[in-house]
Parts: C-alpha cells; structure tokens; sequence
C-alpha cells in the first residue's frame, strides 16, 4: 500500500481460488487496489447501491457462466467490504441488502 491509500477493512466474506477462478480473484484484487487508491469506478466493473446506503456499491466480476459480487462502501478512511457472493439472479435478493445494512450499523 502506497503512502494516502485507504486500507480494506472486512466486515465479512473473502476472495480465494476456489471458488473463484483465479482470473477473477486477480480482477477483484485489481479492483480493490484501484478503490483502495482513491479511484472512482464505474460501470462495468463497479455500480452504486443506494439500497444498501450512501456510498455503497458493488463490484461486478463476471466468469462467463457465473458472476461475482463484492458489496463495499467507500468511507473517508477505508473501504468497507460488506460481502462477497456469489450472484445466481439478476437482482440482488432483499436478504443481502439486508444483511449488508446491518453489517454497516453494527460497524458505525
């Protein structure tokens, strides 16, 4: 980590090979760093989740057949990681939403 980069703190899940790929854990850890150096990403590879709360968004990792999603949120001192899933459907189901709301008010 560079001098000014945010630290990841993890409130919950983890990126390994298995069950990702190792394509996409290399992508996501790409994708972290860019966060963790102040970069704003967009889509593709990243998208807001007003659901969840301000400044939460999601990673978007596709394998092809599967697609992997990292629930963050980009505070003033760090990015907050709130989940790691796999994603099955094309919406995110209302229990993640609500587990990742309730993750963040534990953590604040």
């Amino acid at each position: 980590m560079g001098e000014g980069d945010k630290p990841l703190v993890w409130l919950h899940g983890e990126i390994k090979t298995p069950p990702m790929a190792t394509r996409s854990r290399l992508q996501a850890g790409y994708l972290l760093r860019q966060l963790q150096s102040g970069e704003i990403l967009s889509m593709p590879e990243s998208r807001p989740m007003p659901a969840i709360g301000p400044r939460c968004h999601e990673l978007r990792i596709d394998e092809g057949a599967v697609a992997w999603r990292i629930f963050y949120r980009i505070d003033p001192d760090a990015i907050v990681i709130l989940d790691v899933l796999k994603k099955k459907t094309r919406t995110t189901p209302a229990t993640v939403i609500a587990i990742c709301k309730r993750r963040l008010a534990e953590y604040d």
